[in-house]
């Protein structure tokens, strides 16, 4: 509990300048980026989506809950401020198109009922396709011509990690995108979208399933909507698997992976926690890979390309936050009698 009153007294040191401290707290906004309110409808609309029919927790976990959600809920909109001030908003064509393609799977009865278990109506959900559309534009402007991997930087990375590419045995590299049946906190993908039932969860995954064979980006989808804490960031990336360590898994997924050519995607695979697709990287036979490999290239400048990526994003995101007013009144709320006198 004490951990827990720090990691929160922290976070109102990061968000509470000294004017802002000494505002009144307005009863219906939970922050402000720049003058414009995120209210505690908002925040709790987002809270009941992403925490849905979860165990009763202390008010302090709800608390800390909000205010982890509220973080991401500023950062979302300081974001899309950006993109406004630079015209770079999604248009409707773009929003109705992205739209098409998530009702694809669905009759619209069905559609219907996926809004309603989402607690959302066809405006908010078109909303949001349009914020995120409009972010992913800002980042990709922002960011992507600055990325260069030059030849001394894969040369680098082989001699550093040489090791890296000599193989025991023959390894798998693997992505997935995994849907399961039932509420997890621990779930964070782009979309904030998590599968309460085994319906939504079948009914997800075709819809993935559908986009992927329209040729959408697997990295992107697994980013999305994949429901695997530890990949999803990562694009669904689950690295490099070793042929003996396929006999732990079951019988239809071993079969997929070592049956598949690299850059197949398999089709959906019911397993026993709920589904996932995977996309086959790579396959690597035993022995050592040379840097002259075309294989080991593309592996290098992939790896680094992905981390440069990270780092530029994380640093963006630094700087928006710095150039941003942000006012916290929840965190304010929460502590007020640590503003500065």
């Amino acid at each position: 509990m004490f951990k827990q009153r720090l990691a929160i007294l922290a976070l109102v040191a990061l968000v509470c300048g000294a004017a802002a401290c000494k505002r009144a707290v307005p009863a219906n906004v939970a922050a402000t980026v720049n003058g414009r309110a995120i209210t505690f409808a908002d925040l709790d609309k987002q809270y009941k989506r992403q925490f849905p029919q979860q165990p009763a927790v202390s008010t302090d976990q709800t608390q800390i809950q909000k205010l982890d959600l509220l973080r991401a809920m500023t950062d979302e909109e300081i974001l899309l401020q950006r993109a406004e001030r630079l015209s770079l908003l999604a248009k409707d064509d773009e929003v109705d198109s992205r739209l098409n393609q998530i009702k694809a799977p669905y009759t619209q009865e069905e559609f219907q009922k996926t809004l309603e278990a989402q607690q959302m109506n066809l405006e908010e959900l078109k909303a949001q396709i349009r914020r995120q559309l409009s972010i992913d534009k800002l980042l990709n402007s922002q960011i992507g011509n600055q990325i260069n991997v030059s030849d001394k930087d894969v040369s680098d990375f082989y001699e550093a990690n040489k090791a890296a590419f000599r193989y025991p045995e023959t390894t798998y590299h693997i992505a997935r995108i995994a849907v399961s049946p039932g509420p997890n906190p621990d779930v964070r993908n782009l979309a904030g979208n998590k599968a309460q039932n085994e319906d939504q969860a079948r009914k997800k995954l075709m819809m993935i399933d559908a986009r992927l064979k329209q040729g959408e980006d697997f990295g992107k989808l697994a980013q999305n909507f994949s429901e695997d804490p530890q990949s999803a960031a990562n694009g669904g990336d689950l690295g490099y698997i070793q042929e003996s360590a396929l006999a732990q898994t079951d019988p239809e997924t071993r079969k997929a992976i070592m049956t598949m050519t690299p850059g197949q995607v398999s089709l959906p695979i019911k397993t026993q926690g709920g589904y996932h697709i995977l996309k086959l990287l790579a396959r690597e036979p035993a022995g050592q890979r040379e840097l002259n490999d075309p294989r080991v290239q593309q592996n290098i400048r992939e790896t680094l390309r992905t981390r440069k990526e990270q780092l530029l994003r994380n640093a963006y995101m630094d700087a928006c936050r710095n150039e941003a007013q942000v006012v916290n009144y929840l965190a304010l709320s929460i502590a007020p009698g640590f503003e500065k006198k």
